[in-house]
């Protein structure tokens, strides 16, 4: 899974829905930096779980679409 993972990308981890959203800042192999909401910095292996990848019109409805797309 981690090699779908570049930073920037907007992930959630299910087994912990109170970390709230994350933003991967390191891919190598299967472990994956990531920055959550309410959790802060964590390590994933992601052998051992599974990270949501969460896409931009989600991210849109969440928190409204970024200065770029208001036009």
């Amino acid at each position: 899974m981690s090699f779908f993972l570049l930073p920037g990308t907007w992930v959630r981890l299910p087994t912990q829905p109170d970390w709230g959203l994350g933003q991967v800042q390191s891919a190598i192999g299967y472990r994956v930096t990531v920055n959550f909401e309410n959790a802060g910095k964590r390590l994933v292996n992601t052998r051992e779980v599974v990270l949501d990848v969460v896409d931009d019109a989600e991210m849109d409805r969440l928190y409204g679409p970024p200065p770029s797309k208001l036009g």
